[in-house]
């Protein structure tokens, strides 16, 4: 039996004798007899694969669970025109717990123009449709169908982002808290560990038919979100009262207020929210805080089998990336405008120890799937791996950690993640170590050091950054980092590349059609581009994801100050943006020509001059052509999007690599 709950961890330890950990969660009543369980007191539903990795979040809580006495089964992507598949191991003796998956399931579906996407990489086979659109609502109302009133709990990253009012891009309207939809219990917002476990025991403890509201289980658990009235709220408790549905509807600049709320209350951490909705509320318990480094360490150790469940018969894509990538932390101190990490994971870091990550690196290299290279280890950035605050978050009112410029007080050393990056490249059974997840540039620029390692000896010859854009006024709004900043670190790429003697190129995710970014922004960044002889292949064009600054001001129309602010609505105001760097999108017999690779290259050898010289030939022969003098008249001619592979259309496909042709 294996020792599960963290001794020096100062929170109270709740949950049951620990289980053993089974190979797979189960996913039929034949696993279940196998384990020795008669019944499940949790069933995790689920819009992804199951993949028994600690990036999915059925897998971590389930597994997380079981450690701590229960006894959890999966059902992953059912069918949505009947409960049969949610009956296959019975009536789960607590609760149901409902996710999208690790995406939200209209991301998954549709691109930024709202066309039907053709894949997906957490479905075997990488087949589109196996998960319904809004699919926490659907699952969540089959599960009533099939088990009458068991309590139901909803989370995961499309649950957590629509837990007040908020804007849907897809139907071009407001939505009121997906409480109401789902006719779900509660919300788990955010990481969900704790709350996960504080609900099944007390549950356990009054039984599932006690009929426990769970404003009476909300009183001691943080990120959990429930109906309610304003008499749940524990007396003398620090309230934020958020615009209600009804004013947000009257008011479009309303949701702007609501959403910089609730982005406070997510940082402050040390208050309950509330938020009208007709004649009751949705009532927001506290985020929940940061795991610490034991904690983190034991979720992250518990003996998850890295693959895929053997019950599929095709392979499922996204496995292949997910089991050779190694998670160190949590968080991200970033705040981008557009992005939704700071608000379901928190400004604040949660990082395992050295000594967790090297002992997952020693189990990893005993796998017999695995080929030796690591392709990332990292979290939302790299090099924010043991990043604290030495201030105390509950004051600061900072919006972001890193801008206008990186805090003072937002403390790392990103020396100790080199010297990890470094370790783990010395163990036995490892080729080699990349950062996929790619690393902050304006923090990478505060250790010169750092910059140069990062650059020279973890570069796989490509490294994420993201600019997004560069036009200081749209870099504001987007809480980025200016140009300045970027074309710095270009300078310390390319002497650090040339000083290894490697051929790298930087892949920079750029956007288009974001809130306040006019048609000649776009120009001002095609030209740039082009100075530069950057031929990007893929841009991200905005889309308003439900809970963001950046959303809000796409539906109102406003700024952050509530000043009025241009923005490309319509589909033929953001095409004809996102024709300016992108001109094949939407056209039909166009070609947009690959850019020369050469330009980041050192010379390695006596070929790399010839190559180059051939590289240039090809373009030359293509500048020939009349339809790319037609491109260069448009303006057009280059391309490029919630941490990763981004979409041509939408900013969720791969991205390709840039290069700077030498002059």
């Amino acid at each position: 039996m294996t020792k599960t709950w963290n001794q020096k961890s100062s929170r109270l330890v709740l949950g049951r004798t620990p289980l053993e950990q089974p190979a797979f969660l189960p996913m039929s009543k034949k696993e279940m007899d196998e384990l020795g369980w008669d019944e499940l007191d949790i069933l995790f539903v689920t819009g992804d694969s199951y993949v028994d990795h600690p990036s999915f979040a059925a897998a971590l809580l389930g597994r997380w669970l079981v450690a701590h006495g229960y006894r959890v089964g999966i059902v992953a992507q059912p069918r949505w025109d009947s409960p049969e598949d949610l009956c296959a191991m019975g009536r789960p003796r607590l609760f149901a717990s409902v996710s999208a998956g690790a995406i939200d399931s209209m991301l998954a579906h549709y691109t930024a123009f709202r066309k039907k996407r053709h894949d997906d990489a957490y479905t075997p086979g990488g087949k589109a449709g196996a998960r319904p659109n809004r699919a926490t609502i659907v699952y969540s109302n089959l599960i009533r169908s099939a088990f009458p009133n068991i309590p139901v709990v909803i989370g995961g990253i499309e649950a957590s982002l629509r837990r007040i009012t908020h804007y849907d891009f897809w139907t071009d309207k407001l939505r009121r808290s997906i409480l109401l939809d789902s006719k779900a219990d509660c919300i788990v917002y955010g990481m969900g560990e704790y709350a996960m476990l504080h609900i099944a025991h007390v549950l356990d403890q009054y039984g599932e038919t006690s009929g426990t509201p769970f404003s009476y289980i909300a009183q001691d658990v943080r990120g959990i979100a429930y109906m309610g009235t304003h008499d749940d709220i524990p007396p003398q408790a620090k309230l934020v009262e958020l615009p209600s549905h009804e004013e947000i509807e009257a008011d479009a600049k309303q949701l702007m207020t609501a959403t910089l709320k609730l982005e406070r209350h997510v940082q402050a951490a040390d208050g309950w929210a509330i938020q009208p909705v007709g004649k009751r509320a949705v009532i927001l318990a506290p985020p929940a805080l940061p795991l610490s480094e034991e904690e983190m360490d034991e979720l992250y150790g518990l003996p998850y089998a890295k693959t895929q469940h053997p019950s599929y018969k095709e392979k499922i894509p996204c496995v292949d990336m997910m089991t050779t990538s190694i998670t160190t932390h949590r968080g991200c101190g970033g705040g981008c405008s557009f992005c939704s990490l700071a608000l379901h994971q928190g400004r604040r870091i949660a990082s395992r120890s050295k000594e967790s990550i090297m002992q997952e690196i020693e189990t990893l290299t005993r796998n017999k799937r695995f080929k030796g290279s690591i392709s990332d280890v990292g979290g939302p950035s790299a090099n924010m791996w043991q990043a604290y605050c030495k201030a105390s978050p509950e004051k600061c009112k900072r919006q972001s950690c890193m801008h206008p410029k990186v805090c003072p007080q937002f403390t790392v050393n990103q020396a100790e993640g080199i010297a990890l990056l470094r370790d783990i490249q010395k163990t036995a059974g490892i080729k080699n170590v990349r950062v996929a997840s790619g690393v902050r540039y304006d923090l990478a620029q505060k250790e010169e050091t750092a910059l140069r390692a990062y650059t020279m000896e973890f570069t796989g010859g490509q490294l994420k950054v993201a600019p997004e854009h560069i036009c200081d006024g749209v870099l504001n709004r987007m809480r980025k980092p200016g140009l300045a900043s970027f074309e710095r670190f270009l300078d310390a790429f390319k002497k650090y590349s040339e000083q290894a003697g490697k051929e790298q190129y930087v892949i920079p995710y750029l956007m288009s059609a974001f809130p306040g970014c006019t048609d000649n922004h776009m120009h001002e960044l095609g030209n740039w581009l082009r100075a530069r002889g950057w031929q990007p292949q893929q841009v991200q064009c905005f889309i308003p994801t439900p809970g963001t600054v950046a959303t809000a001001s796409y539906y109102a129309k406003i700024d952050e100050k509530g000043n009025e602010l241009y923005v490309a609505r319509t589909d033929a105001e953001r095409l004809r943006q996102h024709h300016i760097l992108m001109p094949s999108v939407g056209r039909k017999k166009t070609h947009t020509q690959r850019g020369n690779r050469g330009a980041y290259a050192a010379k390695k050898s006596d070929d790399y001059s010839d190559s180059n010289q051939r590289s240039n030939k090809r373009k030359t022969k293509h500048n020939g052509k009349p339809k790319h003098k037609k491109h260069a008249k448009n303006g057009n001619r280059s391309t490029q999007g919630k941490h990763s592979s981004r979409n041509a259309q939408s900013g969720q496909g791969k991205a390709s690599p840039f290069a700077i042709n030498k002059r």
